[in-house]
This record gives C-alpha cells, structure tokens and sequence, in this order.
C-alpha cells in the first residue's frame, strides 16, 4: 500500500531537515580548527606562516620589523632583547626575547602572536619560535628565547603591503591548563 502524497512530502521534509541539522552542528564542530587552518595558510586576522623549511631568496629592500611583547595573567617580565630590527626580504632574521618568572613557583605558559599590518602577515613566515609550544619557567628563572622569521619576497610585489616599511610582530603570553603536559624551557 503506497503512503498518501501528505505524508510522503512531510517525511521528506523531516528527513532534509534531519540532514540539515546534523550538518550544521558538524560545521560547528569544524569550524574553530578550519578557521586556524585558513589563518595559517593565508595570513588573515594577523596570522603569521609556519615554515618547517625555509627558503631564502633575498631581494634587495630592507624592512623594520617592532617587536611588542604583553602578558595576561602571568607575574613575568616579558621584552624583546631589540626593540626593531632591519631585516633584508627574503633573508632569515632573528630576535631574542627575555622572560623572566617572578613568582615562587614554576608557571607553564604559552605565548599567542599576530603581524600587524593584517596584510603583511601572510608574508611573514617563522620557522623557528617558543609560541609554537608551552614554555615551563621556573620560580626566579630568567629565560632567553629566540625566533627566526623571514619576510617572503612576494611582499613586496603585493601592491597592499609593497608600500609598507615596517611591521610589527607581537606576542601575548597566557596561562595554560595545569592539566596540559609541559615542555622544558628554551635554554637560558
């Protein structure tokens, strides 16, 4: 016995819904880890690039590059060895930053980065850097911790950063979880 019309067209219609439901909370789920997937590729909302290996192609133009450095909830004393540095496109840079634990404990800790102008961070490409896993400084330790970096030569042919002549690179450092295992210091 075949169903009425009716029914037909409502089964079909809770069964879309069904589908479209169950989509929707699966983009929900996926959509924190895709929206950093597409930050780190292209740059957006201040991304730096990640580099595993680099390649260095210098071009003959220099870049200032300002570092600025913050903590949120933590009792550290966190600089840069250097305010700014010039740096030649295309070739590898590097930058210290000192961090100094003040308290009587160890604290873990992670640091989060954005390149402002938002445009230039798709050019600027780190290949060596302590944010990219928890820092464990102990009670009183003073810890030195390098970043080496590079401006990709496409920066300058892009006519929404080829104009520019400095960038700011800045870090935030923040608690992590107790629960997160720790990852010895950088080297003092």
């Amino acid at each position: 016995m075949a169903l009425p019309t009716d029914v037909r067209r409502r089964r079909l219609v809770a069964g879309g819904l069904v589908v479209l439901v169950c989509g929707m909370v699966g983009l929900a789920y996926a959509s924190v880890p895709l929206y950093r997937a597409f930050c780190a590729a292209t740059g957006f909302n201040g991304t730096a690039r990640r580099a595993e290996k680099a390649i260095f192609i210098p071009i003959d133009r220099k870049l200032t590059v300002r570092f600025d450095t913050n903590v949120r909830g933590l009792p550290w004393d966190f600089e840069p060895e250097q305010a700014t540095s010039t740096v030649q496109i295309g070739k590898a840079g590097l930058a210290y930053f000192r961090v100094k634990n003040r308290s009587d404990h160890a604290i873990r800790a992670r640091a989060a980065y954005n390149v402002a102008p938002e445009a230039a961070a798709a050019y600027f490409i780190k290949t060596q850097c302590f944010c990219f896993n928890d820092q464990t400084i102990a009670a009183g330790q003073e810890v030195s911790f390098p970043v080496i970096y590079y401006v990709d030569p496409k920066f300058a042919k892009d006519s929404s950063t080829s104009a520019l002549t400095e960038i700011v690179l800045s870090y935030t450092f923040y608690p992590t979880p107790e629960s997160a295992p720790a990852s010895p210091a950088a080297r003092s």
